[in-house]
């Protein structure tokens, strides 16, 4: 069974779930695997524990309550599972840099002074691009995150035909990761998704051909789905100059986005390149163009 599958899975079911009390016991029954071999699967993928990964999720779920509600601290603190609120406190400041109470002021001073200004300006790093880019939208969102206090967003706007798209992308020079096999991961929700929704990773020569490509078209996410994990896994050859990722969005729908990842893997580790191959004839056909084609 693929391990990024398995992960898939459980962190839905956290998702599902994180308005009780869970413990690893309960997670690794819900995956069929034993308490130490879930745990070495689950840290190896999204470097930490399951614990730290719980903890995470309802941390970044105070946070939004606390910037965008007038919720008691103590009642936020008992929502997100902690036995005082002093612990939370502890907890949150250790994540957030600030104590709760510093965290509402703070937040909701900058986000008034920059609400009207923020959807004027650029993303640091991200552009939007595709086959119709401006029938998109793409932005920061501080309500619905995943971990920390923003995610990116892709939202259609006038979109009309199944085949437009738009992607919010990144390039960089691939020199750091030349020779290796490199993972992108990152965590995406969507809603009302009716065509597809993709991580993407590309790279290109110093000619501009793609060496490796995935978008996930052969496992692509619709619908309404919840934060859930995702990864890529291409190689980087000595031939390689760039390597562009991003997420793409097809046709009408939304989606979120946070935490992207780069990082070096095995060999061991299969690569998901969408190599699109022409059949291949036994023998040639056709050679004095006289048989007519299916197209005439």
């Amino acid at each position: 069974m693929n391990d990024d599958w398995v992960i898939q899975r459980v962190v839905e079911w956290i998702e599902e779930n994180l308005q009780r009390d869970i413990q690893l016991s309960d997670v690794a029954e819900f995956a069929g695997y034993s308490k130490y071999h879930f745990h070495r699967i689950f840290q190896s993928a999204l470097t930490m524990s399951v614990d730290q990964y719980i903890r995470s999720r309802r941390l970044a779920t105070a946070a939004v309550l606390l910037i965008h509600s007038d919720t008691r601290i103590m009642d936020i603190a008992i929502h997100a599972f902690f036995n005082s609120q002093e612990a939370f406190s502890r907890a949150f400041k250790k994540s957030y840099r600030l104590a709760p109470g510093e965290y509402r002021k703070t937040m909701r001073s900058i986000i008034h002074k920059q609400e009207e200004e923020v959807m004027l300006q650029e993303i640091k790093g991200w552009f939007l691009s595709g086959s119709h880019p401006h029938l998109y939208k793409m932005g920061i969102d501080r309500q619905i995150v995943h971990t920390g206090n923003t995610s990116g967003f892709l939202h259609s706007q006038f979109v009309t035909e199944t085949d437009e798209f738009a992607t919010m992308m990144q390039q960089f020079k691939a020199d750091k990761f030349l020779g290796k096999r490199v993972k992108l991961s990152c965590f995406i929700k969507c809603e009302d998704v009716d065509q597809f929704v993709g991580a993407w990773m590309r790279v290109d020569d110093q000619l501009g051909d793609t060496l490796q490509f995935d978008n996930m078209s052969n496992r692509p996410i619709s619908g309404t789905v919840d934060w859930n994990y995702y990864s890529i896994v291409l190689d980087v050859t000595e031939r390689s100059k760039t390597i562009s990722f991003g997420v793409l969005l097809q046709g009408r729908g939304k989606l979120w986005v946070n935490h992207f990842q780069f990082e070096e893997v095995p060999d061991t580790v299969p690569t998901t390149n969408l190599e699109v191959m022409p059949e291949l004839l036994d023998e040639p056909v056709n050679l004095s163009f006289d048989e007519i084609g299916l197209l005439e």
